[in-house]
């Protein structure tokens, strides 16, 4: 394990100086775009019999488990890290919007994504039943705050478009993760697809997350409120996150919900009452590395992950239209509820726009298409889940700053 991780850290860092030195794209796009031309060329090379260096990096890549090191490991850290800089008060301004897009908009966008996709395999002579599209629709929902986060805020967007994107992006991650969960449980048989059991399930696992992160918030509160001691109070933050989100899966309560509330709470609360200035310096500080590196080796593994992906050039033809429904229906969960909210709430020109092209999907979806169990769709669903990721953060993420910049250029009213 630690071979491993040594050799990934250093590709890793070899990327990023690269990336930083000659290229100069935003980190995460920047070497995930050179570890994906990384497997391109050895891809390429194996066809021509150099396959030593691919086999080896192919066996390398098939001992780390993505969807255990993401979901179990570094997601924790990533939430919390993201959330700890989000101002509650300004969070609260777009409260309505922001729980419809992260809880009614994932079931609507689970079903309306998981049909289209019943439909368009059928199409393409590709067999996937009903209930593993429903499957498929939940793992691709949610847009992901690890790639939104920092390209939101590398692309210059104003705070209150960057507020309401980033809100959404924390809770609707553990609320898909839950209807996952319940899709994944009725399409092997082993969870009952009912309204009642469902919405019980939704009810312990997004509500207890919820709670728990609020205990462990203010346990590690009043820790930090005792004493000045920024080397004990950082420690007590990484405890915070790595054992509430164990206690969290032991409970059976979502982890990612619980490590949001409990950086809300530090991040606001216990930012104002509870760190003197120099203890503020060195828990962002400390928090802000962890985020940056850790957001660099996720998207170099998304890049890599080409390897170990079984590739069919019939999968582009369905991942194509998917693209499309997606971001149609990105666009009809967004600008619904903004027509309604907007009396009572004032929201910028170009709003929807950037709202709806800014939804980047990432390494959640990624890691939940790699976690299914072994089935005739699951290297469907995979593939197309992989080039609908690599369409999002390539496409979607480097343009949406030019898109920002434009919207903010223009001053007539969106509506």
């Amino acid at each position: 394990m630690l071979e491993i991780a040594a050799v990934f850290i250093t590709v890793t860092a070899l990327f990023a100086w690269f990336n930083y030195r000659f290229i100069k794209l935003p980190a995460t796009i920047g070497v995930m775009c050179i570890s994906l031309l990384a497997s391109v060329l050895l891809i390429t090379s194996s066809y021509f019999g150099f396959d030593a260096i691919t086999d080896w990096a192919e066996a390398w890549l098939g001992q780390i488990n993505f969807n255990a090191l993401l979901m179990d490991g570094m997601l924790s850290c990533l939430l919390f890290a993201g959330a700890l800089h989000v101002d509650v008060h300004k969070l609260k301004r777009y409260r309505y919007s922001i729980g419809f897009l992260a809880t009614i908009g994932v079931v609507i966008s689970t079903v309306a994504i998981g049909s289209a996709a019943w439909w368009l395999f059928a199409t393409f002579h590709v067999g996937v039943p009903y209930l593993y599209c429903l499957v498929f629709g939940a793992l691709i929902s949610p847009t992901d705050p690890i790639a939104v986060l920092g390209i939101m805020r590398s692309a210059g967007a104003p705070e209150d478009m960057e507020i309401k994107i980033v809100g959404e992006s924390l809770f609707n991650d553990g609320v898909a993760v839950v209807v996952f969960t319940m899709m994944l449980g009725a399409a092997t048989a082993t969870e009952a697809l009912t309204f009642t059991h469902s919405a019980v399930l939704f009810l312990e696992e997004a509500g207890g997350g919820a709670l728990l992160g609020l205990v462990m918030g203010y346990i590690a509160y009043r820790m930090m409120k005792s004493i000045d001691q920024y080397q004990v109070e950082v420690l007590v933050s990484l405890a915070l996150v790595l054992g509430g989100y164990t206690l969290a899966t032991h409970l059976h309560v979502s982890g990612p919900i619980s490590m949001v509330i409990a950086g809300l709470f530090i991040g606001n609360r216990g930012r104002e009452h509870a760190m003197s200035d120099t203890t503020r310096r060195y828990v962002d500080g400390f928090w802000e590395l962890i985020d940056e590196i850790l957001n660099a080796v996720l998207f170099v593994l998304i890049g890599l992950e080409l390897l170990l992906i079984p590739f069919q050039w019939s999968y582009l033809i369905v991942a194509g239209p998917m693209i499309g429904v997606i971001l149609m229906m990105r666009l009809l969960t967004i600008g619904l509820p903004i027509i309604v909210l907007r009396r009572w709430v004032p929201y910028r020109h170009g709003t929807t726009r950037v709202l709806t092209w800014g939804g980047l999907r990432g390494g959640i979806s990624v890691a939940l298409a790699l976690g299914l169990p072994e089935s005739d769709y699951r290297s469907t669903i995979v593939m197309v889940t992989y080039i609908i990721v690599l369409f999002s953060i390539l496409a979607q993420g480097l343009t949406i700053g030019r898109l920002v910049q434009r919207v903010l250029s223009q001053d007539s009213k969106d509506y």
